[in-house]
Parts: structure tokens; C-alpha cells; sequence
């Protein structure tokens, strides 16, 4: 059984993507931490890291990006929504405001030609439930980040890291309005 560690960035969307933790097929035992914990303070037996949405920006979110630059290279980690964007941060790109918030809005989500265990058995146009006013700017990803889908004007809404297990999704998986997110979640536990 994999022990999963979530981190919590404080929102309310973190109850719901525990419930697809209970609610999987893959079997999991979930830590759950806030984004105000240190590093010393983790579990030692974690097997993965999911980092949750949350409000904000990460660098305005607690430990958040202390505790991502802890776990990168050393353990598998996703990220959601704040999660995604810190991804990005971490790896050297930059965010930038949308000029209108996708708050409580849905979209399709148009898989790239990059090769992503998450979107297994998806189809390109999946339904995606968005909650975001900024995203990562195209212009600033660095080589090592690959574009797994994006939106229909190009917005990116999921990355991976070229090389490591590390990977995010703008969207929330856990929204009722995301087709599939048990089954992103799923694959993520199986991958």
C-alpha cells in the first residue's frame, strides 16, 4: 500500500480530492499536512507527494515552495491548480496574470502529443473544471517542462518534468465539474 503525502494549501477543494483518495481502487494510506509544516516535521515512509490547490500564489502559500524543492528529484509529485503553478516556479518559469479568472468555469482540455501516464484511457476535449486568475506563461517554460494539454487558446493546463516524476494539472481533478478525475488520480497512483 502506498502512503501518500498531500500537502494542504489551506482549501477548501482538499476535502474533495480526499474523498477520491478514499474512494479509489488503487489501494493508499494519506498523510495529510499543511503548507505551514517544516521539512523535519514530514513523515519519512511517503512514497508519493500531491501538493493541493489553494488560494493565492505559491510563494505567498507558507513552506510550499521549501517543501516542493524537498521532495523534487526524490519522490514522485503532483500538483493541482496553486500545486501546478508551483511546479512551474520551481523549475525557473514565471506566472502571469489572465486578464479574466476562470473561477467555477469548465473547459476542454486538448491533449499535447507528449506521452502522460495521468490522461490514460482519456480522450483529447475531456471536460476540465477550472478555479484560476493566474497561469503559467508560455513564453517562460523552460526545456525540462513539457506541455502535456492545454486549452483551446493555448492556455497551459498540464506539464511534466522531462526527466523526473514530477507533473501538474491547472485544472481540478476533484471538481464535479472534471470528467475522469478519479481516473487521473487512479493513474497517477498506479504510475
Amino acid at each position: 500500500m502506498q502512503h501518500i503525502l498531500l500537502i494542504d494549501n489551506f482549501d477548501s477543494f482538499t476535502f474533495n480530492l480526499v474523498q477520491l483518495f478514499r474512494e479509489s481502487s488503487v489501494a493508499n494510506r494519506l498523510t495529510i499536512v499543511t503548507n505551514d509544516v517544516q521539512a523535519s516535521q514530514l513523515p519519512l515512509d511517503v512514497d508519493k507527494v500531491i501538493i493541493s490547490p489553494g488560494p493565492g500564489l505559491p510563494h505567498e502559500s507558507g513552506n510550499l515552495m521549501e517543501l516542493l524543492a524537498h521532495f523534487s528529484g526524490k519522490l514522485p509529485v503532483f500538483g493541482i491548480c496553486l500545486g501546478h503553478q508551483a511546479i512551474a516556479l520551481h523549475f525557473g518559469a514565471r506566472l502571469r496574470q489572465l486578464p479574466h479568472s476562470f473561477h467555477g468555469q469548465d473547459s476542454a482540455a486538448l491533449l499535447s502529443s507528449v506521452p502522460e501516464p495521468l490522461f490514460n484511457g482519456l480522450e483529447s476535449g475531456f471536460i476540465c473544471g477550472r478555479y484560476h486568475s493566474w497561469d503559467i506563461d508560455p513564453t517562460s517554460l523552460p526545456d525540462e517542462l513539457l506541455v502535456t494539454a492545454s486549452d483551446a487558446d493555448r492556455r497551459i493546463m498540464a506539464i511534466r518534468h522531462k526527466t523526473l516524476d514530477v507533473r501538474g494539472v491547472q485544472f481540478h481533478p476533484e471538481s464535479v465539474m472534471t470528467t475522469h478525475g478519479q481516473l487521473m488520480l487512479d493513474n497517477w497512483l498506479r504510475h
